[in-house]
């Protein structure tokens, strides 16, 4: 008895070691990354780089459109994405006949999200910017990153939904109300910090995808800023991967690449951070 209880105890703090471990390798890696891209971008952010368009053959200036056209981008995938996504996880979770179809669709759901990127790219091309007729857009761009996360969006607004107590639908339905309305009024609202959850992080690898948009919305150079959801766009990924791989003066432009990281790495967070102000309001709202 006392030699189990000593092994469970082993078992225990070895366990606990494993995970502290992992956390501080993780944290490693991110607080390196962070490091190396503040501290060789941060010496060419000003408020002209923030605001100016790039001159010289991209050696020189800001890059004001690439900001731009990633805003546009980002926010235009979530828009498409966070409707449909929600909509479809309602369905899988509250209306469909649990079965083999169902299974089968979840299966496909998970299975969508390890398609590699550069795949929606040309799914992209060959239907919004071909077939549709949009052409190189912010919309085709939008169109294709927001498919791009769709998978994320259902499966954490799934997950979302099913977390919800289903108490909590017993007494809507009990006091009156019809399935609809229990959903909309009831499930939805409580659902929200874990769908939110799920939008923070999508919001990330649409900011920062380059293949999808390198064949649906994305120029090399852009001097001004996009007039319509028709309009070819600068954006950071981009902008980064042609500084790094096809500038003449990689002395000139290996800092503004960084510095463009840089300023990416700040939108994904405040992006993020308005997510999770809205994730901590409805969190409080249902708690209270």
């Amino acid at each position: 008895m006392i030699n189990k209880s000593l092994k469970n105890k082993i078992t225990e703090k070895l366990g606990f070691f494993i995970i502290t471990l992992s956390v501080i390798i993780t944290l490693f890696f991110l607080v390196s990354i962070i490091y190396l891209i503040f501290t060789k971008g941060f010496s060419v952010i000003s408020w002209e780089f923030l605001t100016s368009v790039p001159r010289k053959g991209m050696t020189a200036g800001g890059v004001a459109p690439a900001i731009v056209g990633t805003f546009y981008l980002t926010v235009g995938a979530v828009l498409f994405a966070l409707p449909l996504g929600l909509a479809c996880a309602v369905y899988l979770n509250e209306y469909s006949p649990k079965g083999y179809i169902v299974n089968i669709i979840r299966m496909s759901i998970n299975n969508l999200a390890g398609v590699p990127s550069v795949v929606f790219g040309l799914f992209g091309l060959a239907v919004f910017v071909k077939f549709l007729g949009f052409g190189v857009s912010i919309l085709s761009g939008s169109l294709t990153l927001g498919i791009l996360i769709l998978p994320a969006i259902i499966s954490a607004s799934q997950e979302a939904l099913m977390a919800v107590p289903r108490s909590i639908r017993e007494a809507s339905l009990a006091l009156g109300a019809t399935q609809w309305q229990t959903i909309r009024k009831t499930v939805i609202p409580a659902a929200v910090p874990g769908i939110m959850t799920g939008v923070i992080l999508s919001v990330g690898r649409a900011a920062g995808e380059t293949a999808p948009i390198l064949f649906t919305a994305a120029t090399f150079y852009k001097r001004g800023y996009p007039n319509s959801i028709f309009s070819e766009v600068m954006a950071l990924p981009y902008h980064i991967y042609a500084l790094m791989t096809e500038g003449t003066k990689p002395e000139l432009q290996t800092p503004i690449a960084y510095g463009s990281a840089l300023i990416l790495l700040a939108i994904v967070l405040l992006i993020s951070a308005i997510a999770i102000i809205i994730r901590n309001k409805y969190r409080s709202s249902y708690v209270h």
